[in-house]
């Protein structure tokens, strides 16, 4: 028998709000988060937008470690971590802590660290304190968040990238179906970094003002900022201590078409291939799904390769059910984004509302069709798919389903 596996708690920070139930009021009310850059001097290149988390002090969110040794992506993946357990009330008495995992995807990693140390040397002011410095790994990120929370079950870092939060959340999945645990605090985290922007700047990839997926004259990505996390628990174990289940996690599939280093394949083989994976994975139908949130970065190549690969799985369905990219609003935040993607299709069951695809003009023919164009728009949602694609072809879909 497989095991059941219940989302019951949500934990965000991103470029339109902190904390998942103002982020769902942003969200739903189509705000744009994406504006001029602060972190770094954006003046050396040709575009200066993206999104970064206003507003953030991490020390409320430290209890154990320094806030100040941390590199942001660790300050971002601690603060959504604990966002998150608190909303699920799950480090009580029901679990062993030796029974709950931890699994943080992301892309750069702490390489605000690395920029730091960088723009000290160039400026000849010496290096950075050695404390900081050594939480640089990847690996320091998951560490940091089950040292303050005091959880002693596996922990990982899986760096795929743009598909990294799908990839941390299959993995919670998979501990969690195997016994190896009771829960899984799962997601993703990337901090604004200068050269990740630099890398898409070079690549052309990146829109003068907002991010238009799906649409005729779209430019471009946006890259921001973000933490997503959320709480995945065996059904049962959550039933039985009164757990607020805002959906079900019914399966993930992932795929690597391997393509081109940086380019997705026109056809979208690898992503067909994983959204086939997870809805044999979930044992579902193609007619059972609600909504699809999109990867929807907003370049050309990827909205385009995505439709193809939705059309090819879904057939004449694939213009038909609703699909939006929260991507227009908050940009693309990398290792967070199909984390923070994972808590939108939770609280678009929840609370039975389709977000939006923001900046909306003018329909491709290329891409899918229904986007729900700039207004959120109220939709029982009973199952969802949710895309994620990354560099060198690594690709995750997860799906979702309403508790009956």
């Amino acid at each position: 028998m497989i095991r059941r596996i219940a989302v019951t708690g949500l934990g965000v920070l991103s470029p339109i709000g902190i904390g998942h139930e103002y982020f769902w009021k942003q969200l739903t009310a189509g705000t744009v988060g994406t504006k001029p850059i602060r972190s770094f001097d954006s003046s050396m290149f040709d575009v200066h937008n993206g999104g970064e988390v206003d507003n953030f002090d991490p020390a409320p969110y430290f209890q154990v470690l320094d806030p100040a040794d941390c590199g942001r992506t660790t300050q971002l993946a601690v603060a959504a971590s604990r966002l998150a357990v608190e909303d699920a009330g799950l480090l009580g008495p029901d679990y062993d802590r030796q029974r709950i995992g931890v699994c943080m995807g992301t892309t750069m990693g702490n390489q605000s660290i690395v920029e730091a140390e960088n723009d000290r040397h160039i400026r000849g002011v010496g290096s950075l304190p050695s404390a900081f410095i050594s939480h640089y790994p990847e690996s320091f990120i998951s560490a940091a968040v089950a040292q303050e929370l005091g959880i002693e079950g596996p922990c990982q870092v899986i760096p795929t990238a743009c598909a990294a939060g799908n990839y941390a959340i299959s993995w919670g999945a998979d501990l969690i179906r195997d016994g190896v645990v009771d829960a899984a605090i799962a997601g993703g985290a990337d901090a604004m970094s200068r050269g990740c922007f630099a890398v898409f700047h070079r690549l052309g990839a990146i829109a003068p003002e907002v991010c238009q997926p799906f649409d005729l004259k779209r430019k471009g990505m946006m890259v921001s900022e973000g933490a997503g996390v959320i709480v995945l628990e065996d059904y049962e174990k959550a039933v039985a201590r009164g757990a607020r289940i805002y959906a079900e996690l019914l399966g993930y599939g992932l795929a690597c078409d391997a393509y081109h280093p940086t380019a997705p394949h026109p056809e979208g083989l690898g992503a067909e291939g994983a959204m086939r994976k997870a809805i044999a994975d979930a044992q579902l139908h193609e007619r059972s799904f609600s909504y699809i949130n999109a990867h929807g970065t907003g370049t050309r190549a990827n909205d385009s390769s995505e439709s193809n690969a939705v059309r090819k799985v879904f057939g004449s369905l694939a213009d038909e059910i609703p699909t939006s990219s929260i991507k227009s609003m908050l940009g693309h935040t990398m290792g967070a984004a199909s984390a923070i993607e994972a808590v939108t299709c939770a609280l678009t069951i929840y609370h039975a509302t389709i977000p939006p695809t923001a900046n909306f003009n003018e329909p491709d023919p290329e891409c899918l069709q229904n986007v729900v164009p700039n207004q959120a728009m109220p939709h029982q949602v009973d199952v969802v798919l949710s895309n994620a694609f990354a560099f060198g072809g690594n690709i995750s879909t997860i799906i979702m389903g309403r508790v009956s």
